[in-house]
């Protein structure tokens, strides 16, 4: 679907970056709540194929839908938007013209705040209920961290 706007042509497509942050979002709040993508589906009353095409940012989440999946997941719809590099704000398809710039290829695996190992992580540390044991686990980790990079 093209768009003419002020004698620009722009372009949007599947798998627009932003598109992409939102539903690697979705993704992050769904597994640190450690629900499924069954689950989040039968929320929503639609299949786990489609969750994960939304969370792969193959398929654009409405508004309507944001705002369900906001509730369900219990976050902001403004936390779906956290985060968003200045890369992918510019590859917004009012900004990108059709001949001079390329989305943004996908770095989800890339990024450590998604990955399955520091969601479990985060959701395990949650799950210590006594505050100053958290803290003291934390300082810990930050102690061995610090000698590991030392090295």
């Amino acid at each position: 679907m093209e768009v003419e706007n002020e004698d620009k042509n722009f372009r949007v497509t599947n798998n627009n970056a932003i598109d992409m942050h939102v539903g690697k979002r979705v993704r992050l709040r769904r597994t640190l709540l450690g629900l499924s993508q069954e689950q989040l589906g039968a929320a929503l009353n639609i299949t786990f194929q489609q969750v994960q095409k939304y969370e792969r940012g193959a398929n654009r989440i409405s508004a309507s839908r944001l705002w369900d999946i906001s509730q369900i997941l219990d976050a902001s719809i403004g936390y779906f938007f956290d985060d968003m590099s200045s890369q992918t704000k510019l590859a917004s398809p009012r900004k990108i013209s059709r001949d001079t710039q390329k989305a943004p290829e996908d770095d989800f695996e890339r990024d450590p705040m998604a990955r399955r190992e520091t969601l479990e992580l985060v959701r395990t540390y949650y799950s210590i209920s006594e505050p100053n044991v958290r803290k003291r686990l934390a300082e810990l980790i930050k102690s061995v961290a610090g000698t590991i990079n030392d090295e």
